[in-house]
């Protein structure tokens, strides 16, 4: 039996499953604002979160073990990610949906995977034992775990006191990304070393070298993962930019604190426009401008700030023999800054840091809840009294609460907790690449639809993500297949199957 679709279609050009969500309604696009320049925002919001673990961490550890010569891996990563934030806003801008409630439109429980997906990548607070790691550092001592848990505490609080959810965040974002920029350029004039200038190239000359035996595959895709947002966090750009007002998204009610805010009533699917000249007209000045707002935001933010935070670390750390295999470097890296430049600089540069990964722990406690809030509502809670806000409410509480059990459960590693969200996120961005590239085909009209490079790039991002995904879970599992016998069956010297928990009757052990 054919899935049915929108009964609006042949008016619309439209084509959205409704098998398992309503069938939407019809109304005109609205017009993009004569200053588009007050709606910039969501990209700048993308790249701000995003610039944490990748660019303070990750990124800047690998120059610290190898140098530059896997920087072309950061521009790969980020412009693979631009393709895939411009598939999710399309659809959004053109329905007023989330991406994901387009996916659980073809089958009602893919929304759901990618929540429970979104979720195991994020309830390792690594954003936050970074940022607390950072502080210790910079006053000398500290418990990173009571610091994070008091992170974690602010957190939820502002958010659930902001009576637009997204303003707060995005005003948070915009200073942390002011600051980071005033901080590089600072680091370009007075901290990275002519050397290093010099060593730039190398990140160019070395493209298609990938530094798997150093680094290790799992390392490699946390870091193309985490070169932009990543995840999860690629999915909420459909989020941002209906808060925003973007497109069909200006139908649709935003987030609103249950304390301070004052909720709307609003419908649990979006909408839909009749590809008329002058819907159109306003869909070709809404899409040029979304390319342009996240051109200008993510790559170019992105691929700066990594660049440079990398090239200062390969001037303080690389090369040095007593440089820690984790988020220590960081220390070591803010201690030489001191001694070049001055003590200011070193203690700015831990400052800064600390408060970009604050800042990113908001935003991803932000986006998990609104992908699952927007999900719940949509396929399971439609019919609820229960409003999204309230929804999304709980749900900041509940993964606040979760990352705090998990730090007095004693999983305080950052590095190792960013490499396994890293790994979620690279599998994540495989199957949506996939799901994008069937929706943007098939339930939107002609004159809307994904088309020539733009498939290709999709098409690219399915090869990356998938293989890198696959090579890591097989390296990972090598490991631990390696790593099982010694810890639990100690194999007998007599070459006998694996030992009892009693001694052995050939070798006695």
């Amino acid at each position: 039996m054919a899935t049915p679709t929108n009964p609006n279609a042949g008016r619309s050009g439209f084509a959205l499953p409704s098998k398992h969500l309503p069938a939407v309604a019809v109304r005109d696009l609205p017009e993009p604002p004569v200053q588009t320049w007050k709606i910039i925002g969501p990209g700048v919001v993308g790249a701000g979160i995003g610039l944490a673990s990748g660019e303070f961490i990750l990124w800047p550890y690998i120059a610290s073990q190898i140098g530059l010569v896997f920087l072309w891996g950061a521009a790969v990563g980020v412009l693979t990610q631009w393709f895939i934030n411009m598939e999710i806003e399309r659809y959004t801008l053109a329905t007023g949906e989330t991406a994901l409630t387009g996916f659980s439109r073809m089958w009602r429980h893919w929304g759901l995977v990618f929540v429970v997906m979104t979720y195991f990548a994020n309830l390792w607070p690594g954003w936050a034992t970074s940022s607390a790691a950072l502080f210790t550092y910079l006053f000398g001592g500290g418990d990173v775990n009571l610091i994070a848990i008091v992170m974690l505490l602010v957190i939820g609080a502002a958010l659930t006191l902001a009576p637009v959810v997204y303003i707060v965040v995005e005003r948070v974002i915009f200073l942390k990304v002011a600051a980071i920029v005033v901080f590089v350029v600072i680091a370009a004039v007075f901290a990275i070393t002519a050397a290093t200038w010099q060593s730039l190239p190398s990140a160019v000359t070395s493209f298609g070298q990938v530094p798997a035996e150093e680094l290790g595959f799992a390392l490699v895709l946390g870091a193309v993962v985490f070169a932009g947002a990543g995840g999860g966090q690629n999915l909420c750009q459909s989020n941002w930019i209906r808060d925003k007002g973007f497109g069909m998204g200006a139908h649709i009610p935003r987030l609103v604190s249950p304390v301070t805010g004052q909720e709307e009533a609003a419908p649990s699917t979006g909408f839909v426009f009749e590809t008329d000249e002058e819907n159109l007209s306003r869909w070709r000045r809404w899409w040029r401008f979304a390319n342009w707002e996240q051109m200008l935001t993510v790559p170019v933010i992105t691929v700066f700030t990594i660049a440079f935070m990398s090239m200062l670390a390969a001037s303080t750390v690389f090369g040095r023999d007593d440089v820690p295999n984790g988020i220590g470097f960081l220390d070591i890296e803010a201690q030489v800054l001191g001694d070049t430049v001055g003590p200011w600089f070193g203690a700015l540069f831990l400052v800064i840091g600390a408060f970009s990964l604050l800042a990113a722990a908001m935003g991803i406690v932000d986006y998990t809840s609104r992908l699952a809030a927007d999900q719940l509502k949509t396929s399971y809670l439609r019919n609820s009294t229960i409003s999204e806000s309230k929804i999304y409410f709980a749900l900041v509480w509940g993964l606040v609460l979760i990352g705090i059990v998990v730090l007095l459960a004693g999983l305080d590693q950052p590095l190792v907790l960013l490499v396994i969200s890293a790994c979620v996120g690279g599998g994540m961005m495989f199957i949506y690449s996939i799901l994008l590239l069937v929706l943007n085909r098939r339930a939107l009209p002609a004159p809307l639809k994904i088309r020539s490079y733009r498939i290709a790039a999709l098409v690219w991002s399915i090869l990356l993500f998938g293989v890198l995904s696959v090579i890591t879970v097989i390296e990972q599992g090598q490991k631990l297949a390696g790593s099982w016998p010694r810890l639990r069956w100690p194999r007998c010297g007599s070459r006998s199957s694996r030992c009892s928990t009693r001694a052995c009757s050939r070798c006695g052990r």
